[in-house]
Parts: structure tokens; C-alpha cells; sequence
């Protein structure tokens, strides 16, 4: 921006603000009229101020006007561009006129130059008032203001050619025989009032987005028009001279229009971008003096005419003239808005009857509340909404139709709502209860607008929805088949437990509850008799608890308890209250459940941690899950309080499992053999493979020791995978040595099923390996009753024709080994090593171990003693007709070295044998290794 540009923008470039530059001007101003009344100290440099001080402020309105047309766009750069050649065609006026009185010395000629100038200075003015003002949107707008402009010209033509005009044109034709002269006298009032009229009937018509600009433009243009209007008179024209007090009026008008573009900016850069709002008496003032300018104009033209008439004058026929042109305007233009009056109250009913029509027929209930909070009008809606009539409604205080509860708060939203800008806060919404018509609550959002003061309320009922909010709310809360509290809304209540006021409350306590034996329920007599166990078990916990504490199911057969504290301080004593009702927690899901025609009965293991300080509520929670799972691992049916070994016990495990992962990956485990030996000769007639992990101190972990720890199925898969390809491989390498005996591998049922690796390439392993036909055997390890029996049937049944043996590993405990022993295609039985530990001491484990091995002999199945440890168990069974055993009776488990020198000797000793043989004799059979609690051996 320009120096000239930054003198009058608000904000120059040394910081000033729009305040010292309206008293810059001020101050310029002031400082030219005292110097005009002064006489500016010598009449030389009055007459140079008077002429050349004019044209440089003219020139600077020009220059100013023409600067801020090129910085602005759109339809207001003409605007200022035409202002721009008006004060340039009053520069050049007052420099000729100069020219003359100062440089020449001569009076200023008539007409001259200067005249033409000053003559070409009001009509650019003219048209850039009518660019900036508010255009009209009709065609009837456009005449009415022609119109308005002609009533207040011709007006204003009536009183000053009634006053002064009529003289001035006498005298002047009486004194010139030219016509110019007369015409020059009457050009400037003329053109002073076209001026005036459009000044005035543009002041009602200003455009709100440059209100400012045009307020400093028609401030700049009436005080020139005044200037020249005094110049004109007759009392003044002949003894005016420049630099008198009249020039200062020209010279602020000119740097006023300068001015008036910086005006406009400083609006459009105030904050929020808006002009400031107006007072609110302004708009009705303005519309009435905009309505009554008509009239005014036509008072004005009838007090020119009446002057001539009290003064005995004779009418001149200009004011006849000029009279009749106004009273026609006015009747025509009365005619227009009449017409227009007709349209808008056509246009009027129509939009009320269509408004009417949408508040009548609107399902939303509009209400109209004065300011003392009373209905004034209720749309007819509020029948089917409230269930209550309008016209009850109306004249009731709005605050007692809305629930107590909720009108406070009604009361400040509404209070907050009134004292916010209205342009900032136009409208709000509130949300409260309605009282009906059958005198029940109604859910009411209403969107709320100022109104004359007042409220105006455009309110629904939004119960269903509210309804159905709060339903999926709960939905999300609870549990869907107990309708207990859920996982989510527990955390909650716990965390809310641990961070109120009784935050610091150590007898806060959590329980987890998980039901023994549900399984079997679902697996006998199926998952809705479940379900329907679930929901009393759930009824049962929730009537157990106090009406403080929650009870939710967590998912499953698992249900939490939140005990919150009492305030007791005694630990001890809230140990123990708080233990009481676990018991009785305990107690109470223990009993019979009556589903249909059956009695479930089934037990409950329960953990309780207690609230410690700044203790969150995830470890609360997981601190009550490790004691309800020691409480499973130690018996289930019983409660478990938890304590911080249990923590620790969990850290070991994943180290543990961690460190298991990586022996997997980095080898350290090794493979060992154990001896399976016939009884009657002592050869040996099988090895069963067993895995071992050598840990960095040497020591040799068996796999109960290792995998119950890790607990993680994917390294017991792994491991598997493992075993079997070693065994098989160290297997084919001993044939191939000279020592061909069978090996068994031990391998759960559930993994025998499985598609990929090792179960899968039990083929290709035989296969590539060149194992003999009957060189190697699968114990089917446990009986999972997730395992279809069809689909291991078929399996087992694919394995056989291969050549591979199979053994039913553990048999005589659990309870599916009769089924598995009808369906399975078996040829060895195992017996458990919880039968061959008692077969001496205990009358009645040697009866069932005798019926299990008669049961053996009439299938004709060969048998293998598990855990045979002592002579005496030898001799015990070898009577009851068992073929073969494995025990530390024989051999503990040998590495690859140990084994081959055992299969070099070829038997070892048993009891009740006379001396050893020097062969193998029994025949070899495929067996699979023992129990997972062998002793365990120092490394080799």
C-alpha cells in the first residue's frame, strides 16, 4: 500500500490505529478553517490556499478513491472510480482557478474553464451514489426511485427558485445579452440539487455490506453541496473570494471522500468479518422517514408555492410547472405502492395460509412463550403429542408442564441461551420432560429461537427414541441370557469402586466364580439345558449379593462378584466376612439345578482378591482370576484367597513357556528311549520314545514337568512334531545298524485328527525314512470327548494298513476307554501306572487290574504294564497274565549310546526268571513310553 493509502487505511504501517486517523483528519481540517478565518496572515497566500490548498485536497480524494478501486473487486470498484474523476474534476477546477488568481493575477473570467470543471464534478458523484447504494430487485423499485429522486429535486427546485433561483435568472438575462452567463448562474443549483435529491434518496437505500463507505460518501457529498449552495446564494456570490472560511467546507468534504474507501475497509476487516449491530430502534426510524420522504417532498413543494402567495407574488410558471411534475409523481408513484401493497398482501395471505398449514399440519408442537414464561399460542399438534388440547395449554406457565427434575436445568439453558450474542448463538436445543395429558412424562427435544422476547419452541417427542437409546444402553451393559452386568459395565463399577470415596476402602473386594462341571452338562444333555443352568445360576448369584454389590457373568461359565467395603478397618475381620459370603456364594450354586425332568448338580471355585492402594481395576480383576484358577488347580469346589505368590507363579510360567519356545527353536531338546520287556523272558521287545529338555544346568526336564508349567498348546504341537520325526528317524538309523526293534510315540487324540504336520506326514516319514512295516507305534494318548470317535476310528483304521501299530494309552482310568476299546482298531492295551502302583498292596486295584488284563486276553490283545518300578509288581502281574512292562524295574530312560548297548545285550533281568538269555525272544511289538512323571536322569 501507498503512503497516501496507509494515511488513511486504519492501520498504517507505524501501527495507528482508525481512530488517530479520524483525528488526523480532524486535526486537518480544524487546522485549514482557522487558517481560512484568519485570512491566512496575507491575502497572497490566502488566495494560493483558497485555490491551489482546494485542488491538492481534491487531488488526494482522487488519487485515494482511484487507489482503493484497484485493491477492490466486484461491483464496487466503479463506484469509486467515478468518485475518483469527480474529485479529479474538482482539482482541475480549482487549478484553473488558481491559474487565473495567483499566476495570472486576473480575475477568473465568465464562463471560464474552472466552470466546466466544476460543472463535470457532480454527475460522476451522482452515478457513483447509485452504484453503491442497495439496487432495487424490481422493475416497480427502479421507477419508484426515479420518482423519490424527482419529489425531493423537484421539491427543493420549487423553494430555492421560489427563494433565490427566479432572481438570479432575471437578473442575469436583464444585464447579459448571452445566454451563457444565465445559464452558468443556474447550472450550479441545479446540479447542487440533483445532487442533494440523490443524496437524500439514497440515505434509506444503503447497502449493508459497505454501510460505512457509504455513510463517509454522502457525508463528503453533503458538505460539499452545502459549501456550493452557500456560494450560490445571492448574499454571497458577489463578495466571496478564495481563501474564506467557505473553502474550508470544500476542503473537508474532499478529504472526507478521501477518507470514505479506508472507512470501508475498516468495516470488512472487523473481527468475525461483520459490520457491528445496529441498535434496535434504527430500522424503524429509517423505514419511517424512508416512508414519509413523499410527503415530505410534496410538504416542501406546497410551502415554495405558498411563499409566493403570502409574499404577493405572482406564481412563476416554472413553480407551477415544477409543482404539477411532483404532485403527478407522487400520485403515480402512490399508484405503484398501492399496487404493491395489493401484491404483498396477496403474497402475504398466501405464505400465512401456507405457513398455517405447515403449523397446523406439522407433528412437532410449536409453542410461543412471552417473556414471563407464558404460552401465548400452541399449535393444534399438541393434542396428539401431549394428549393434551391447545387452547388448555395456552395462558399456562410453560415451567408447569416440565418435570421437576429437569426445570432447572431448563431454566439455565434457557438463561445462558438469552444472554449469548444473537448472532452467535442463533438458535439451541434443550431436552426435557413434558407432562401428558394421562399425566405420565414424555421425552421433548425442542429447538428453542428468540421471539420478541419471548420463546419460540418447536418441540417433538422423542420417548421411543430415548426409549430404545436407554434399551441398546443396557443391551451394551448386560449380559444378553442372565441380563446380569457384563465384562464392560463391571470394569466400571469396580473402577468406579476404586476411585470414589471410599477409594482408600481396603475391604473392597472382587470374586470370580467359574462353575465346575458345566461342560459335561453341555456335552450329556446340551447346550440349552446350559443356557437355562446359566440363568439360574444367575438368578441365584444375583439374590445372593447385597443391593450395594454387583454380580455379572463375564462370558461362558464365569460370574464376578463386586463386595464393595463397609469402611471396617480391621482386615482381618473383613477377610473373613467377605470369605463367609464366598462360601455361601459357593454353597448356594452347588445345589441341584432342575432343568426339565433332570437334577444337575454342579460346583463353583471361587477367587477373591482384595482392593490394595492405588491398585487399578485390571489387576484387581486379574489378581481375582489367578485365585479362582488355584482354586481349580487345587480341587475345585472351594474358595481361594489370592495372594501374591499366585503372581508369581504366573510370571515363572511365561518365562518358562518363553524359554520353551526358544529350546524348541535352538534344539536343546534330546530324545530318550525307555525298554519295554516281556515278562516271561525279559527281552526287549519295544522303546518307547520320550522327550527331554536339557535346561543351562544340565538337569533334564520330562514333559509333565515343562508342559503343565507352559501351558501353551502351540509349543505342545510343536513338540509333538518334534518327537515324531526324531523317533522315526533314530529308529530307521538303528535298523540300518544291525538293532531292529519298534518304537512307540505317545500322541493325543485331538492331534491325530489335525490335517497339517506331523499328523499329515506320518506317511511321507515312513516313506522317506524306509521304516519296516510294524516298526513303529501310536499310543492314542487320553480320551477328549471334543474328539469324534468316527473320525479317529477312520484314521487309526488309514494308519494300520501302513504297517503302524496302535495302542490305547492309560487304559483304566478316565471313562471313555470301554467305548474307545469297542470302536478304536487297538492291538495293545497300556494299563495305567495308577493301577501297577497299588497291584501289591491294595486287594481291590488287583481284582480290576485282573479283569482289565482277562479283558485283554480275550480280545487278544497283548499288554503293557506302565510304571512297573519294584520285583514285586513283575511277579504280580506276569500271574495276572500281562505280556510286558515298563518301569524303572528294568531301565529308566537311555540316550541313543545306552539304548544301542542294552539292544547288545538283549534282556534284562526278572524276577522269578532263572538267568538271563543270550537272545531276544517274545517277539517285538510296538509300544509307546509311559507317564510324563519318570524320574528324571543327569545328562550323559
Amino acid at each position: 500500500m501507498s503512503a497516501l493509502g496507509a494515511l488513511f487505511s486504519p492501520r498504517s504501517a507505524a501501527g495507528s490505529t482508525g481512530t488517530r486517523s479520524r483525528i488526523l483528519l480532524g486535526l486537518v481540517c480544524a487546522g485549514y478553517s482557522v487558517g481560512a478565518a484568519v485570512g491566512w496572515g496575507s491575502p497572497r497566500v490566502a488566495v494560493f490556499m483558497g485555490d491551489f490548498g482546494l485542488a491538492a485536497a481534491a487531488l488526494i480524494a482522487a488519487v485515494s478513491c482511484l487507489l482503493y478501486a484497484r485493491a477492490v473487486g466486484g461491483r464496487l470498484r466503479p463506484a469509486w472510480l467515478l468518485f475518483s474523476l469527480s474529485s479529479l474534476m474538482a482539482a482541475c477546477g480549482n487549478a484553473v482557478w488558481g491559474w487565473y488568481e495567483v499566476v495570472l493575477g486576473v480575475p477568473v473570467p465568465a464562463p471560464s474553464l474552472a466552470d466546466v470543471f466544476f460543472l463535470c464534478f457532480a454527475p460522476p458523484a451522482i452515478v457513483g451514489l447509485l452504484v453503491l447504494a442497495k439496487r432495487p430487485v424490481t422493475r416497480a423499485g427502479w421507477i419508484c426511485l426515479g420518482l423519490d429522486a424527482w419529489l425531493i429535486g423537484g421539491s427543493l427546485l420549487t423553494l430555492a427558485w421560489s427563494l433565490a433561483l427566479a432572481h438570479t435568472a432575471h437578473l442575469a438575462g436583464a444585464e447579459e445579452a448571452n445566454v451563457a452567463p444565465a445559464a452558468l448562474s443556474l447550472a450550479y443549483p441545479l446540479l447542487d440539487i440533483v445532487l442533494v435529491s440523490m443524496v437524500l434518496a439514497l440515505h434509506f437505500r444503503r447497502s449493508g455490506v459497505n454501510r460505512s463507505a457509504v455513510n463517509t460518501a454522502i457525508a463528503a457529498l453533503a458538505l460539499t453541496v452545502l459549501s456550493d449552495a452557500v456560494f450560490t446564494s445571492p448574499l454571497l456570490r458577489s463578495t466571496y473570494h478564495s481563501g474564506q472560511l467557505l473553502d474550508a467546507g470544500w476542503f473537508a468534504g474532499s478529504l472526507l471522500l478521501a477518507y470514505a474507501p479506508w472507512a470501508a475497509r475498516r468495516a470488512a476487516r472487523a473481527p468475525g468479518g461483520a459490520s457491528p449491530p445496529r441498535a434496535a430502534g434504527s430500522r424503524p426510524i429509517a423505514g419511517s422517514l424512508a416512508a414519509l420522504t413523499p410527503y415530505l417532498a410534496a410538504a416542501v413543494c406546497t410551502l415554495g408555492i405558498l411563499y409566493n402567495v403570502v409574499d404577493g407574488r405572482r406564481v412563476d410558471r416554472v413553480v407551477i410547472f415544477t409543482g404539477c411534475t411532483v404532485v403527478l409523481a407522487l400520485v403515480v408513484r402512490q399508484g405503484i405502492m398501492l399496487l404493491d401493497n395489493i401484491s404483498l398482501t396477496q403474497e402475504l395471505a398466501q405464505k400465512e395460509n401456507h405457513f398455517r398449514s405447515l403449523v397446523q399440519g406439522s407433528s412437532d408442537v410449536i409453542m410461543i412463550a412471552a417473556p414471563d414464561g407464558t404460552l401465548r399460542y400452541v399449535s393444534p399438534a399438541a393434542a396428539g403429542v401431549y394428549g393434551r388440547d391447545a387452547e388448555d395449554l395456552v395462558g399456562a406457565e410453560l415451567s408447569s408442564i416440565i418435570h421437576p427434575e429437569d426445570l432447572g436445568r431448563f431454566v439455565h439453558e434457557v438463561r445462558r441461551f438469552l444472554a449469548a450474542p444473537p448472532h452467535e448463538e442463533p438458535t439451541t436445543r434443550i431436552e426435557c420432560r413434558f407432562r401428558s395429558g394421562a399425566g405420565d412424562w414424555l421425552n421433548v427435544e425442542s429447538t428453542v429461537n428468540r421471539h420478541q422476547g419471548g420463546l419460540l419452541l418447536n418441540s417433538r417427542d422423542v420417548t421411543e427414541r430415548v426409549r430404545l437409546q436407554a434399551q441398546l444402553q443396557h443391551n451394551a451393559e448386560h449380559d444378553p441370557l442372565t441380563d446380569l452386568p457384563n465384562r464392560a459395565l463391571f470394569t466400571a463399577r469396580v473402577r468406579q469402586a476404586l476411585g470414589g470415596r471410599r477409594a482408600s476402602d481396603p475391604g473392597t473386594a472382587v470374586l470370580f466364580i467359574d462353575l465346575d462341571g458345566f461342560k459335561q452338562v453341555n456335552d450329556t444333555i446340551g447346550h440349552q439345558a446350559g443356557d437355562e443352568l446359566l440363568i439360574q445360576a444367575g438368578r441365584r448369584l444375583q439374590d445372593s449379593v447385597r443391593a450395594g454389590d454387583t454380580a455379572a457373568r463375564l462370558g461362558g461359565d464365569e460370574f464376578a462378584a463386586l463386595i464393595v467395603g463397609d469402611g471396617t478397618r480391621d482386615q482381618g475381620a473383613r477377610e473373613y466376612q467377605v470369605h463367609e459370603i464366598a462360601e455361601r456364594l459357593r454353597l448356594t450354586l452347588s445345589q441341584p439345578y432342575r432343568i426339565g425332568p433332570n437334577e444337575v448338580r454342579v460346583a463353583a471355585s471361587i477367587g477373591v482378591a482384595f482392593a490394595e492402594p492405588a491398585i487399578s481395576p485390571t489387576d484387581l480383576m486379574r489378581n481375582a482370576d489367578l485365585a479362582m484358577y488355584r482354586a481349580k488347580a487345587g480341587g475345585k469346589d472351594r474358595v481361594e484367597l489370592y495372594a501374591p505368590q499366585m503372581q508369581a507363579d504366573v510370571v515363572r510360567r511365561s518365562e518358562l513357556a518363553a524359554r520353551l519356545r526358544s529350546a524348541l527353536r535352538d534344539g536343546e531338546f534330546a530324545l530318550l528311549h525307555q525298554p519295554v520287556v516281556h515278562l516271561a523272558s525279559g527281552s526287549v521287545a519295544a522303546v518307547a520314545a520320550q522327550a527331554r529338555w536339557r535346561s543351562a544346568q544340565g538337569i533334564l526336564f520330562t514333559p509333565a514337568e515343562f508342559l503343565r508349567v507352559s501351558g501353551d498348546d502351540d509349543r505342545t504341537a510343536e513338540l509333538g512334531r518334534w518327537l515324531l520325526e526324531e523317533a522315526v528317524a533314530q529308529a530307521a538309523d538303528r535298523a540300518r545298524a544291525g538293532h531292529p526293534v519298534a518304537v512307540s510315540v505317545r500322541l493325543p487324540a485331538a492331534r491325530l485328527l489335525e490335517t497339517g504336520p506331523p499328523l499329515g506326514s506320518i506317511e511321507a516319514l515312513l516313506t522317506r525314512h524306509g521304516l519296516p512295516s510294524g516298526a513303529l507305534m501310536i499310543e492314542v494318548a487320553d480320551s477328549d470327548p471334543r474328539v469324534s470317535f468316527d473320525a479317529l476310528e477312520q484314521r487309526l483304521v488309514a494308519l494300520r494298513r501302513l504297517g503302524v501299530r496302535i495302542a490305547l494309552d492309560g487304559f483304566g482310568s478316565g471313562f471313555a476307554a470301554i467305548n474307545a476299546l469297542r470302536r478304536l482298531p487297538i492291538d495293545v492295551l497300556k494299563l495305567d501306572r495308577t493301577l501297577v502302583e497299588g497291584v501289591v498292596e491294595s486287594a481291590r486295584l488287583h481284582k480290576i487290574t485282573s479283569g482289565l488284563l482277562r479283558i485283554a486276553g480275550d480280545l487278544g490283545l497283548q499288554s503293557v504294564a506302565d510304571g512297573v518300578d519294584v520285583p514285586e509288581q513283575v511277579l504280580a502281574l506276569r500271574a495276572m497274565g500281562c505280556t510286558h512292562g515298563q518301569g524303572m524295574a528294568f531301565s529308566g530312560p537311555l540316550d541313543e549310546y545306552r539304548l544301542r548297548r542294552a539292544l547288545v545285550r538283549g534282556e534284562f533281568p526278572v524276577a522269578g526268571v532263572p538267568g538271563p538269555r543270550p537272545v531276544m525272544a517274545g517277539g517285538s511289538i510296538p509300544l509307546l513310553t509311559g507317564s510324563h512323571a519318570e524320574t528324571p536322569v543327569p545328562p550323559t
